[in-house]
């Protein structure tokens, strides 16, 4: 019989689901779900694991280095939490009248709303705008949230870097019937006409995770496979979308983006 290899789709993936999974499989792969990562980690310590994150794999306590991550572990980081300062600037240079900015966070998962919210913070701080923190633990609540940033007159919305906001046509939807200049890690969201998209190459780490979990199925052990990192970022802006809400692109941002909707 080949090798197995299981792959984890959803975000909130227990250990104990995991750990089902253990007795016919050769590799677990968790592409995209810090909190499926950390409870992979937590259900074998032997089976080999590839994890996709755009959060800080060690400050989460998901690797020990990203040259030495681990006896079982290892993977690819693609930068979409740390350019979330970077998201929240680009957004401002399209809303510069802006005073106040909502960021949807999703608390249940700590480990990465956590630092995401403290960056974000410091970049708010740093451009003179108020956060207003609002949160969503389950689709279902996300346009309720729409609703109550929009009661709080809010002059923009920054979508934190999370599994469960994986959802960039929904998101889409809900900033342009809510009026709501929005940004958005996904070019699916820019392309479903959101504002603004800005993030790591997802189908780059897809790419890597790919190459490591068959190297993985081929014998190599984890310990010797340094975490990859992604560092080609993707930013994607829409000109019906700026239109519609009176805006106007500046020439800085039109040059910097690898898409522009028009």
């Amino acid at each position: 019989m080949g090798s197995r290899a299981w792959v984890s789709r959803k975000a909130a993936a227990s250990a104990s689901t995991i750990d089902g999974q253990t007795a016919t499989t050769d590799v677990i792969a968790v592409p995209g779900s810090l909190a499926a990562a950390l409870a992979a980690k937590g259900a074998t310590s032997s089976i080999p694991i590839v994890f996709e994150t755009g959060a800080d794999p060690i400050a989460a306590g998901l690797i020990q280095s990203l040259s030495r991550p681990g006896s079982n572990i290892t993977g690819v980081t693609s930068l979409n939490a740390a350019v979330v300062p970077k998201r929240l600037e680009l957004l401002h240079a399209l809303v510069p009248k802006a005073r106040t900015a909502a960021m949807l966070a999703n608390p249940a998962n700590a480990a990465n709303a956590a630092p995401t919210i403290r960056d974000a913070t410091a970049a708010a701080e740093r451009l003179g705008i108020k956060l207003q923190l609002f949160s969503a633990t389950r689709e279902e609540e996300f346009a309720s949230a729409f609703e109550a940033m929009e009661r709080a007159q809010v002059d923009m919305v920054l979508i934190a870097n999370e599994t469960l906001f994986n959802r960039p046509l929904v998101f889409a939807t809900l900033a342009q019937k809510h009026r709501l200049p929005t940004a958005h890690q996904a070019p699916e969201f820019a392309q479903a006409g959101g504002l603004l998209s800005y993030g790591g190459d997802v189908s780059e780490s897809h790419r890597l995770a790919g190459v490591y979990a068959g190297r993985l199925l081929k014998g190599e052990r984890p310990a010797t496979l340094p975490v990859q990192q992604v560092t080609k970022l993707v930013m994607a802006v829409n000109l019906r979308a700026a239109k519609a809400l009176g805006l106007t692109v500046p020439l800085h941002v039109l040059s910097a983006a690898q898409e522009v909707i028009e």
